[in-house]
């Protein structure tokens, strides 16, 4: 059985080699660099990942499907994908791997069983209404919509290398492209850890959301009619 851990990262170059030591543990190690200016694509490279950069910012979901599209092209099995910003255990990737049985999208939820601790009080709002949007949109049960810590199998990983989307709204449309093509999603328990890394979500970012939850309510109507 192959498994790559898929690292999005925009100038991370204070964590990321932590974060590149600790998955090494557990896989092969690909961190997607997303046009960084600091030194986050040497610090990788020099403790064992292979690098793949993007030479201009583009946004999360390009970095994923990158490290996506590599994956399947290099024939990995699961295809485990983890923020670079350190607040992702990697100790949890074995943890996550004995979940996909029957699986092809399994989430690392921060809500299932616990409640998350430190976690922003906007962060946590805005999570709450967007799972319960995707929920209603895709008849998962699912707890946590938006976390980054999730495990693909092969089978699944194609599905989503196709999604228009490159920036944050890439990670719910997951969830809708699953249940568009009747594949097996499923949640595991993680904790995360908060602490003063930086949020690139900005104001467009905010409205480029609004715009799919409207297109996501118009295409539930139009199923119905």
């Amino acid at each position: 059985m192959r498994i790559i851990t898929i690292i999005p990262a925009y100038n991370e170059e204070t964590a990321i080699l932590n974060v590149v030591k600790g998955v090494k543990k557990y896989s092969d190690v690909l961190v997607v660099d997303d046009g960084s200016t600091d030194k986050t694509a040497i610090l990788a490279k020099n403790v064992g990942a292979t690098v793949i950069k993007h030479w201009k910012n583009i946004g999360k979901g390009a970095a994923i499907k990158t490290g996506l599209k590599s994956a399947i092209e290099d024939d990995y099995d699961f295809m485990v994908l983890l923020d670079g910003d350190g607040q992702h255990d990697p100790q949890c990737i074995p943890f996550l791997l004995g979940g996909m049985d029957g699986v092809d999208l399994l989430i690392g939820s921060r809500f299932l069983n616990m409640a998350p601790q430190n976690m922003p009080l906007q962060r946590r709002l805005s999570n709450g209404i967007t799972t319960w949007l995707i929920r209603f949109m895709t008849g998962y049960h699912i707890t946590d919509s938006q976390c980054g810590f999730r495990v693909i199998s092969k089978k699944a990983a194609p599905f989503f290398t196709g999604i228009s989307y490159n920036d944050y709204v890439y990670e719910s449309e997951v969830l809708c492209k699953a249940s568009e093509n009747d594949l097996v999603v499923g949640e595991r328990p993680i904790q995360c850890i908060y602490g003063n890394e930086k949020s690139y979500v900005r104001a467009r970012h905010v409205l480029h959301y609004l715009m799919f939850t409207l297109r996501l309510l118009v295409r539930k109507l139009l199923r119905r009619i």
